[in-house]
């Protein structure tokens, strides 16, 4: 909503200036000397003036008042001012640490371990526009999968082009949170998290989960981290002579490090025993996580005299052409 307002209103008593004009047009009319002519013969003139004719001998008077006063109100410079608000994201810098490991082919999830991680990252991703976002795979050793950025294409395609069994067996966690920390060390993100995902336990690497732990809490990085299998057994894929066959195995995930890591950096540890539960978990980091929003509100300044002064011209113009075309009389 515009408001408008005067940047010099002492100049608007100058409208009384149009008082003496209006008390000397009215004297000069009653009182004023009138022009005459010798005539032979007043004949002609018995009629008197029209009544069109005495209302217009009036108007450039009028015209002339009103470009008076809208040069005032002009010169008292008229502006408008109307609220401007401007609102600023500043994202976070997220990295999802992905356990790779065969075990993630586990069949205790729709269709498996792995194909609903991704689904379910790829959805969490979609839902943080304002995020830098990288993934890191881990299994036996761990390597960059995307580095953080804002091109969700390309970060989509490239989750979807995570697979099992590229890279050595095994569950390396230390390797994957240590490789996931480096993407974020040099980050200035107000916030900087990773969600690390797991169904085992750290069996190889050559760093410790206690070792990623700390450099973690050097740069304040937080960790989220899940643990994926369901209670007991899961349904597992196994080679064997006859071909693919499923078979039972039992679910081991080493819960005490996975909460030990949350806690000492400031995250929450979860247990995904499925596909829902594992969008839930997403869900509520996602919500804990809130990206931080600046709001600024200023005022925006607009010029108005220009149209006061146009209309001040038209009114000059038409005294001008009143005078010249239909104010001529004889008195």
């Amino acid at each position: 909503m515009k408001d408008i307002f005067f940047e010099y209103p002492e100049l608007l008593y100058l409208e009384f200036i149009l008082v003496p004009m209006l008390l000397l047009y009215l004297y000069r009319e009653f009182y004023g000397r009138k022009p005459f002519l010798y005539v032979s013969s007043v004949e002609p003139f018995r009629g008197g003036a029209s009544l069109f004719a005495n209302i217009t001998r009036h108007l450039p008077f009028l015209f002339r008042t009103l470009a008076v006063a809208l040069i005032i109100v002009a010169i008292a410079r008229p502006r408008s001012s109307s609220d401007r608000t401007t609102s600023q994201s500043e994202g976070i810098d997220i990295v999802l640490a992905l356990d790779v490991s065969t075990s993630m082919l586990a069949r205790d999830f729709t269709p498996d371990r792995i194909e609903a991680s991704k689904g379910i990252a790829i959805e969490f991703i979609s839902q943080r526009p304002s995020d830098r976002i990288g993934v890191v795979v881990f299994a036996g050793e761990s390597y960059t999968q995307a580095p953080l950025t804002t091109d969700r294409a390309t970060l989509i395609n490239l989750i979807k082009e995570i697979e099992c069994g590229l890279i050595d067996d095994g569950t390396a966690i230390g390797n994957g949170l240590a490789n996931a920390v480096a993407r974020l060390k040099d980050s200035d993100a107000p916030s900087k998290v990773v969600i690390l995902l797991t169904d085992g336990v750290n069996n190889t690497g050559e760093i410790t989960p206690g070792m990623a732990v700390e450099i973690a809490k050097t740069y304040g990085i937080k960790v989220y981290t899940i643990g994926v299998g369901a209670m007991g057994t899961a349904p597992y894929p196994v080679m064997t002579p006859f071909g693919v066959r499923v078979q039972n195995v039992e679910v081991e995930i080493d819960e005490p490090l996975l909460k030990d890591i949350a806690a000492q950096t400031g995250g929450t540890y979860f247990r995904a025993t499925d596909n829902t539960k594992l969008m839930q978990i997403y869900s509520e980091i996602n919500k804990m996580e809130k990206v931080k929003v600046t709001t600024d509100s200023f005022p925006v300044y607009s010029e108005e005299f220009g149209r006061f002064a146009l209309w001040a011209l038209f009114f000059l113009m038409a005294e001008l052409i009143t005078r010249l075309l239909l104010a001529r009389r004889i008195a």
